[in-house]
């Protein structure tokens, strides 16, 4: 490697995030990453062609990949030939290898919404006024439906999940840093998820989290674990990001932005020195 390391930073600063705005964050990172490395950022589409010749690729704010599944899957294909560094790395369990591992956790009876992908599963499903039914290579609510019970088995099975809708108090995300945590944001209005702030998480709630952190084994990488508060009071796993977690760190006091960039930085100085 040279004195500075050489990143690839991949993201797309244009994307139309429905309440985020993608551009600024990078442009954030970026410009805080800078003090410790030589940048050149990219559009996800031309990753694979640019790869060669940095020490390690950042994924960041990339996008839904169901806009680009074939490029993508070309992109971990031309990564793992060239043995090069991709951050986070293309082993993860989380959404970056599609919605299997709902399935997964719900099996192994982990807190998680209830999920199933076949018309005889369907039983196993608690009541619910609606049924969550979303593609599993999604991304971003894109695909996603509500119907009935009756209407489900009707349905094409294969590529697709069905859930109860769950009517949660709110959502909330944790964020993390290798297996670091970061800082909690909760959406207090249902109907305006993305209107965050800042959440004082118990001890139970970053057990909850962490347990599905460990679940992944990414020893390198920034993760999301996104969850809803049901009426119960438990919460139960809606998501883990691990391919390229929206940060929102436009939400957060400076103090909690300026670790994370010195968090973000010592991981990728431990991912390239590993």
């Amino acid at each position: 490697m040279s004195p500075r390391p050489r990143l690839l930073y991949v993201t797309d600063l244009a994307y139309p995030a429905r309440g985020r705005r993608y551009g600024d964050e990078d442009v954030w990172l970026t410009a805080r990453l800078r003090g410790s490395f030589d940048l050149a950022l990219c559009h996800p589409l031309d990753a694979a062609a640019l790869m060669d010749g940095f020490d390690a690729l950042v994924v960041r704010n990339s996008g839904p990949v169901i806009g680009y599944q074939e490029e993508y899957e070309a992109f971990r294909e031309r990564a793992r030939a060239l043995g090069a560094r991709v951050y986070n790395p293309l082993h993860g369990r989380g959404d970056m290898a599609g919605k299997q591992y709902l399935l997964d956790l719900t099996a192994a009876g982990h807190p998680v919404i209830p999920t199933v992908d076949r018309v005889e599963d369907l039983p196993l499903l608690p009541e619910a006024a609606a049924y969550a039914v979303k593609p599993k290579a999604g991304a971003d609510s894109i695909g996603l439906r509500f119907l009935p019970y009756e209407k489900l088995s009707g349905l094409t099975y294969g590529e697709i999940l069905v859930q109860p809708r769950v009517d949660f108090r709110y959502e909330v995300s944790f964020y993390f840093v290798d297996d670091l945590f970061q800082y909690a944001l909760y959406a207090p209005d249902p109907e305006r998820r993305w209107v965050l702030e800042p959440y004082e998480p118990t001890a139970d709630d970053l057990a909850f989290a962490r347990r599905f952190i460990d679940w992944n084994t990414l020893d390198h990488g920034i993760q999301r674990v996104d969850a809803c508060r049901a009426p119960g009071g438990e919460l139960l796993l809606v998501e883990l990001e691990d391919l390229n977690p929206y940060l929102s760190l436009d939400r957060v006091p400076e103090e909690t932005r300026d670790r994370f960039a010195a968090a973000f930085t010592d991981s990728l100085h431990r991912f390239l020195e590993a």
